[in-house]
């Protein structure tokens, strides 16, 4: 390719990762697409410009395949891209062992067999491995619920001197000591937890703010989510769904201007539905009383295919980092990760989605 490239770890190779490799692969075939993107171009970088040089999981099915092979393997499942003519991304990256910490519950384990492992948690063999095939920028695709993995991931891309998006509810762009870390080291830090490109968290905060920019008081509301692959599943063993609850219920609350009582909303995945396979369906209800205290109802559910509605912001995601490596500005994260993840820094988190995007939008248009 004549465009320049952004080499991306890949952190956890499934569903979601597979999308990515092949929405990517996708757009590099025909440079020309620009339909399903939010930003045809970040800077200098296309919607093909993300290259897998290094990939990690704990499945044995996927340890020591090659990448584009993995991204079929174990569990994952069809995501709908349409194959046709796609060019293999990654076939010449070998799918390495990651530590597997948290990363793999009790779930998880009923459905996948861990790959045999001399070297689990040996941090400097994993940051050689980063920094041999010089990685710009980490993408963190752990399961749900894997805290110490990805604090583990985080503090690895620190020292490999790597930029980390993290796409999993787990709060490190959050944290102010680990925003601190990174800016500190020159390196972007995005997350925490993708909004999907449109999914159910997005739509939802869209009806809320409704609510409140048209004198709509919002007294009740909820937000149940059913699909069929290993992220539902994963997500059956409720210990691990605390942070997900709490990234999903912030998201929609911060987006109203109003007061909420806890018992009063409830947002958050639902059931593991096998037929689905990678669809996802949300069900969103929203009730209040306008002009007079007249009730308001309005009911959705919105049917999407799971992984590559992600995928779409992962590569956006990555491409910013990546831009914001090279102007040496990394204090676009805070913007960045309030328009594409659902728990972005505390500061910019009751900003409107507008807002974040349009000051996102003015910083990739300025000149540096």
């Amino acid at each position: 390719m004549d465009t320049p490239l952004v080499r991306v770890g890949i952190i956890g190779v499934g569903n979601c990762a597979r999308a990515l490799l092949e929405g990517t692969a996708y757009y590099r075939s025909a440079p020309e697409l620009s339909a399903g993107l939010m930003f045809p171009a970040v800077g200098p970088y296309g919607a093909g410009a993300l290259e897998p040089v290094a990939a990690w999981d704990v499945d044995v099915e996927k340890v020591g395949k090659d990448l584009w092979s993995a991204r079929a393997a174990g569990q994952n499942l069809d995501i709908g891209i349409p194959q046709g003519d796609l060019l293999p991304l990654g076939a010449d990256v070998r799918v390495q062992r990651a530590p597997t910490l948290d990363g793999a519950g009790t779930k998880y384990r009923e459905r996948i067999t861990l790959a045999a492992s001399d070297t689990d948690e040996d941090r400097a063999a994993i940051i050689e491995q980063i920094r041999s095939a010089q990685v710009d920028v980490l993408l963190n695709y752990l399961p749900v619920g894997s805290q110490e993995a990805t604090e583990w991931w985080a503090g690895v891309a620190l020292e490999a001197g790597a930029g980390f998006v993290n796409n999993v509810p787990v709060f490190i762009a959050r944290k102010e000591h680990w925003r601190t870390a990174f800016r500190a080291a020159g390196l972007p830090l995005i997350g925490d937890d993708i909004k999907s490109q449109l999914g159910a968290t997005y739509l939802h905060r869209v009806l809320v703010r409704a609510f409140s920019d048209r004198g709509i008081s919002l007294d009740r509301t909820y937000q149940l989510n059913v699909g069929g692959n290993m992220d539902f599943y994963n997500m059956l063993e409720q210990e691990r769904l605390a942070s997900k609850r709490e990234s999903k219920t912030s998201a929609v609350t911060d987006a109203y201007a109003g007061d909420l009582a806890g018992e009063n909303v409830h947002i958050g995945p639902s059931d593991f539905v096998p037929f689905l396979g990678d669809t996802k369906k949300a069900f969103i209800r929203c009730e209040g009383r306008g002009f007079g205290g007249a009730p308001i109802e309005m009911e959705i559910q919105l049917t999407v295919p799971d992984s590559p509605n992600s995928a779409g912001v992962v590569i956006d995601a990555a491409r910013i980092a990546k831009l914001a490596m090279d102007r040496g500005d990394t204090a676009v994260d805070e913007w960045v990760s309030a328009w594409l993840f659902k728990a972005p820094p505390h500061e910019v988190a009751q900003e409107s989605d507008q807002i974040a995007r349009e000051r996102l939008v003015q910083w990739m248009a300025d000149e540096h």
